[in-house]
């Protein structure tokens, strides 16, 4: 079996041109930030365009009375969401995390959690197509949502085609900026999801998103189409980047590897790891010498290497074992997250709409923007507590 990594996995994916496709409506826009609310004015503006519902998942720097102002003064209908103040049992306990828990591999991001939390208000709310769109995504043409939408009846995800910024992980970045060939593939930063899909779930790993592109066992059938522009940003600033993401770009870039060679996750033994990782740390190294070799700036040397040291150092502690291990807990976990589903569904049947949604979820929408612009209280709450949710 040939154990390594591939330069591209772009054929796995159906490509249309938007002006092949019939349009669609989409229902709603959920965007998970972190950032101040001046990053959802992309966000705001693709909604209003599409008369799509938006759903801000708020933490860190990100306010919800701050994303409200934002939606409201362009006059678009939003929820927000501080997910900093919920329980995080609304989100099933993984298998996945405790295989990590107490390990260097733990992943100290909420992103995994907003959108799970996405996919459950979608279900209970009865939306039948979604966009998850990051706060650091421009779309220069938010018609090509339409197009998207209306491909989710045949393909259970559909990526907009990145025109920005590489969305790659480091040691990918290396790779391509030391002179290689190195492609990007569809992700979570804009990505249209169809009911059919909300049955996949995003682990808390880095390319969690690869991961909710699979059933359980191989690659729901996935397009891509229309512009999406990435932000730029400097991927060798910080050395933990490249360390916190090894174990996700390992296992997904194996994972679809063997897609690529017409494989499945039958083939993910601890055997085809073993090459597999002995590939991947051939493929780093050789890198930083291809980096020490160019004319890169002597100091942007410096940062690619020393990150990709770090993501070297990181794999070394990435046993077959680990690998195998995590992949069957993955599996537990997408049986554990299609239950949720269901239970939900069948416990909420019947109704629909957003505060349908939230309240069946348990989160309380204390402020709501009525029709004549002021802001009433829709449930009690002690002084000076802070608000989980409101809407406009």
């Amino acid at each position: 079996m040939n154990a390594r990594q591939h330069e591209s996995h772009q054929d796995l994916l159906a490509h249309f041109d938007t002006e092949d496709v019939s349009r669609a409506t989409m229902d709603a826009i959920i965007v998970p930030t972190a950032r101040p609310a001046a990053y959802l004015r992309q966000a705001i503006t693709a909604a209003k365009d599409r008369d799509a519902f938006l759903l801000f998942l708020c933490s860190k720097l990100s306010t919800i009375s701050g994303a409200i102002l934002e939606a409201k003064n362009a006059g678009v209908r939003a929820l927000a969401i501080d997910t900093d103040l919920l329980n995080p049992g609304l989100v099933p306990e993984f298998a996945t995390d405790q295989v990590v828990r107490l390990t260097r591999f733990r992943r100290q991001t909420d992103t995994s959690f907003k959108r799970n939390l996405g996919l459950l208000v979608a279900v209970l709310a009865g939306w039948k197509r979604i966009l998850f769109l990051d706060d650091d995504i421009n779309l220069p043409n938010p018609a090509d949502l339409g197009v998207a939408a209306g491909l989710l009846g045949e393909y259970p995800v559909v990526g907009l085609a990145n025109a920005g910024m590489p969305d790659n992980s480091v040691v990918c970045h290396a790779i391509r900026d030391a002179g290689q060939k190195q492609d990007t593939f569809i992700g979570g930063g804009a990505l249209a999801v169809g009911e059919a899909a909300f049955s996949s779930f995003f682990p808390n790993i880095y390319n969690e998103d690869w991961f909710f592109l699979l059933d359980g066992m191989k690659l729901r059938p996935s397009a891509t189409t229309g512009t999406a522009v990435q932000k730029e940003y400097d991927p060798y600033r910080d050395p933990r980047r490249a360390r916190g993401e090894e174990l996700g770009d390992t296992l997904a870039e194996g994972v679809f590897g063997l897609f690529d060679n017409h494989l499945g996750l039958a083939h993910a033994d601890e055997a085809y790891w073993e090459a597999f990782l002995t590939d991947r740390r051939r493929i780093i190294r050789d890198t930083i010498k291809l980096v020490r070799a160019s004319s890169i700036e002597a100091g942007q040397q410096a940062r690619m290497v020393d990150a990709l040291k770090a993501a070297v150092g990181r794999s070394e502690l990435i046993t077959p074992e680990l690998c195998v291990g995590y992949l069957r807990a993955w599996q537990q976990d997408c049986v554990r997250w299609r239950q949720r589903v269901t239970d939900l569904r069948r416990d909420h049947h019947g109704g629909s709409g957003i505060e349908h949604a939230v309240e069946a979820l348990g989160i309380p929408l204390l402020a709501q923007s009525g029709t004549d612009g002021r802001v009433s209280t829709g449930a009690k709450r002690r002084p000076g507590l802070p608000r989980p949710a409101a809407r406009v």
